[in-house]
């Protein structure tokens, strides 16, 4: 091939490349497999504007608190673990860098992570599993989104 054709060819960009919002739910999901915990793996990331991951996290137990010393039972975990929606948030830069920003994670959140993403100022939840709808917690954590008018939206609706 002469230099003057390759010139003349135009390379096309790849169609079949994943979209933001599968890139980090994929992210939550490889998170999650970070948590020691033996029943429930959650990752949560969260995302500015502009794309950029502005926090990450996994649930477990407290920086410090040895996954040796303490029971992965249930009810005597929930005492213990804190969720990767909140440790998301921790590990943030900065609190104010998660104000307008979106959340993707693989269970839905909570009330009490309800209350620190309404508090944070997140402006959309984007979720996998609501495997505990019918709890009481999650009940409160809806009721408390809608009130401040925060959308949530479960993943696969996206993909559908």
């Amino acid at each position: 091939m002469e230099v003057e054709e390759v010139k003349n060819q135009t390379t096309l960009k790849r169609n079949n490349y994943i979209s933001w919002d599968e890139y980090f739910m994929k992210l939550a999901h490889l998170t999650s497999e970070r948590s020691k915990d033996p029943n429930t793996q959650v990752g949560s990331v969260i995302v500015g504007e502009d794309n950029k991951i502005v926090g990450i996290g996994y649930n477990g137990f407290p920086r410090g608190c040895s996954d040796d010393d303490f029971s992965w039972e249930s009810p005597e975990k929930y005492s213990y673990v804190v969720h990767a929606e909140l440790n998301a948030c921790i590990n943030a830069n900065d609190f104010k860098s998660i104000k307008n920003c979106r959340m993707y994670t693989t269970l839905f959140p909570c009330n009490e992570c309800a209350k620190v993403i309404l508090q944070l100022g997140i402006q959309k939840i984007i979720y996998d599993s609501d495997k505990y709808a019918e709890l009481d917690t999650m009940i409160k954590s809806k009721k408390m989104l809608d009130s401040a008018k925060i959308p949530y939206i479960q993943y696969k609706t996206l993909t559908s």
